[in-house]
Formats: C-alpha cells, structure tokens, sequence
C-alpha cells in the first residue's frame, strides 16, 4: 500500500512533463513568426530587392509560359503572397512606431483608415488581394481540366472580385475603389529601427529610468537648455527646403475626405466599372469565335459609359485623380484583349516577333504564348 502513493505521483510527473512538452511545442510557431517578423522589419531593403529580383527573373526566364507555365505561375503567385504578408508586418511595424512615416501617401492614408475602422474592409480587401494575384494560376489550373471548366472558374473569379468591390463600396459609404485596395509598402527609417533595437536592449537589462539620446547630425543641441534645432539648409537648395515643409490642402483633410461619396450618375457609373468583368467574362464564355468583335464592343461600351457618366457626376481630389489616371491607362490594355487582339494586335506582334533578335523574340513569343491562350494575362481588374 506504500506504493501507491509513490506510483501516483511518478504518473502525475509524467503528466505534467507530457503537458508542459506540448505547450512548449505550441508556442514554438508564434515565436518563430515573432523572430521572421523582426528580421523583415529590421531588413526591409533586402527584403524588398530580393522580392523585386524574384519577381523579375519570372517575368524573363525563357519558356517560361510553355512547359512550364504552372509552375512558373505558381512560383509568381507565392512570390507575390509572401510580398503581401511582408506588407501586412511592416504596416504593423510602422503603427507601433510614432511619427513614422512623418509624410504619407493620399492612397495610404485612406485605405489605412479603413483597416483600422473596419476589420471587415480589412478582410474584403486582403480577399480580393489574394483573388488577383493568384487569377492567373487558378485559370492554367482549369484549362487542364478542358475549356468549359476553365471558363466557369473565370466567371467565378470575377464574380467574387466583383462581390468584394461591392462590399467595399458599401463599407466605404459609396466611395469610389481604389487600386490597390490595401496601403501600399512604406519604408522605415533605418534610424528608427536603431533606435527601437537600442531601447529594447536597455529593457532587456533592466535599465529603466531616462536615457539621454543620441543628437542626430543634423541637429543643434543648445547648451543651456539641452533642446535640439534642425541644421539649416543649404543655402542653394532653400526653395526645396521650403516647399518640403508646406502642407497641401489633401495633408490637412480627414483621411475618409480623400475620396468623395458617389451620387446618382456617379454612383451608377461605379458599379458599371464593377460589374463591366462579369458582364465581360460571361459574353466571351458563350461566344465560340475568337474574332467576334460583339463581346469585346459590349464590354468597352459599358467602360465608356462608366468613364462618362463618372465625369459629369463627381467632384474630384487629387486622391481621386490618381486613381481615375490609373483606370485611364488600364484602357490600353483593351488593345491586348478579345477580338481587337485576335483581329489586329496579334499579328502585329508576330511579325514585330520575326525581325527582332533571337533572344529578344524568344521571350516576345514566351508572351504572346501567355496572351493567345489565358484570359487574366491581359486582365485589368
């Protein structure tokens, strides 16, 4: 009977031992997300001049749309994922540092503010991130299983696109989208960071009470009271000087000012702009002639009639302009798609093809491989 209690607690031990093991393994993750979010944050340039080096040699590797196109998609869309995740801790980085950035972007200023208000924008914009960088891939994947299976799948990837613009609309009360709908990648200071790093060392050893900071080389610390005044400028640069330091009308302006609510004619001309995809998609799913001129006149008319009703219905800013000059360019892109493509386009850039050297032609024909076959290749949306 003396037994008993030795082998319950040897049992108990075991427990506790098996539990505590599990709990260490459960908190490995968080902190080896904790450490890679650390090393972006503290590595930001490298980081971003990797992703731009990947992401380039995509765009150049021979064949790379032939044999292998999957996997070279796949490879673009994981590139372009981790580039999203990589926004999504440096954003994060970037709130908890005061001050920093001192000057930002109308676009960035905007689409902040409503992740910050809306955890449901939030959501709906990193869906629909996530929706246009993998388009691409979901279509090759589809186009194995025959063209009627690729064909629904487009619908369905421009209906949830569509969806989401919608809901961000609607979250947004009736303001126009932008593009892209997440804040776009800022740069930290590299003194900054130093800075953070240097306090938390001193945390660490348990220094607590007040530290005198390193003056920066462009300050003045005044003697008698210890404050710091800026350097002054260059004498030959003193305009530049002055115009970094003037606040526009858009600095001074509520972050959900930058863009007008729609009305009316300018409200309807948005949802045509949303709706101009599906509407696009749908029609060229049912036409079996590739040359046929009436999908690709329905879905540019539709485009235009947006772009017009737009105008005579909304008062612009300059947030608003910038975006309204992206949607202006992405028209080119009409050039490249549908019937214009088939009839005119096409054969202009065979022949283009022929008469450029091999190594410029070989990825011209990697392209036009891309663009003969695949509906998102030349997607604007």
């Amino acid at each position: 009977m003396a037994d008993l209690p030795n082998s319950t607690m040897g049992e108990r031990l075991k427990i506790a031992t098996r539990k505590a093991t599990i709990q260490d393994i459960l908190s490995l993750p968080p902190k080896w997300l904790s450490l890679y979010s650390n090393f972006i944050t503290k590595n930001q340039s490298s980081v971003t001049s990797i992703e731009s080096a990947l992401r380039s040699l995509t765009y150049i590797i021979p064949g790379r749309f032939r044999d292998a196109e999957l996997a070279s998609e796949s490879l673009h869309s994981s590139i372009q994922l981790l580039s999203l995740y990589h926004d999504t801790l440096l954003l994060r980085a970037i709130s908890k540092l005061p001050g920093v950035p001192a000057q930002q972007s109308p676009h960035n200023r905007y689409t902040k503010f409503w992740i910050q208000k809306s955890k449901f924008y939030r959501r709906v914009a990193m869906t629909l991130s996530v929706v246009q960088y993998t388009e691409l891939l979901w279509e090759m994947m589809a186009k194995r299983k025959g063209e009627k299976v690729r064909w629904r799948i487009v619908i369905v990837l421009e209906i949830v696109k569509a969806v989401c613009r919608l809901l961000l609309m609607r979250i947004t009360n009736s303001r126009p989208l932008v593009s892209p709908p997440l804040p776009e990648r800022e740069v930290i200071p590299e003194e900054t960071v130093e800075e953070e790093e240097e306090d938390d060392g001193f945390r660490d050893e348990g220094f607590h009470e007040e530290r005198e900071r390193p003056v920066k080389e462009k300050e003045y610390k005044m003697k008698r009271t210890g404050l710091s005044l800026p350097m002054l400028p260059n004498p030959s640069d003193i305009s530049s000087y002055l115009l970094s330091k003037v606040l526009t009308a858009d600095d001074i302006k509520a972050a959900p000012s930058l863009l007008n609510s729609t009305r009316g004619s300018a409200q309807l001309a948005e949802i045509l702009h949303i709706i101009q995809p599906v509407i696009y998609a749908v029609a060229l799913s049912r036409s079996k002639d590739k040359r046929n001129w009436q999908p690709w006149l329905l879905a540019l008319s539709i485009e235009y009639a947006a772009r017009q009703l737009r105008k005579d219905g909304l008062r612009t800013t300059s947030l608003e302009r910038e975006q309204w000059a992206k949607r202006g360019w992405a028209m080119g892109w009409w050039a490249m798609r549908g019937a214009f493509y088939e009839n005119v386009t096409k054969g202009f850039l065979h022949k283009t093809s022929e008469r450029l050297p091999s190594l410029i032609s070989g990825v011209l024909d990697d392209y036009l491989y891309l663009w003969d076959g695949y509906y998102f290749s030349t997607s604007s949306n």
